[in-house]
């Protein structure tokens, strides 16, 4: 059984799910700056080409209705 003064010093810590989830934490620092170096990297010239293709269908389907 746990003693009620004890329940209270455990309440008072930060819960490990909190301090995950926390964008100043650890985990949130990491993946800030995994994020900063994807940003940073050019679009795949397969994924333009993709895109722009899927531009000339909408606009196919537009024209068409």
């Amino acid at each position: 059984m746990i003693e009620p003064g004890k329940e209270k010093k455990r309440a008072g810590r930060g819960s490990p799910a909190k301090a995950a989830f926390d964008p100043n934490g650890p985990v949130g620092r990491k993946l800030k700056s995994f994020y900063e170096v994807i940003e940073t990297e050019p679009v795949p010239d397969r994924l333009l080409d993709l895109l722009e293709k899927l531009d000339e269908a909408e606009a196919r389907g537009k024209s068409g209705s």
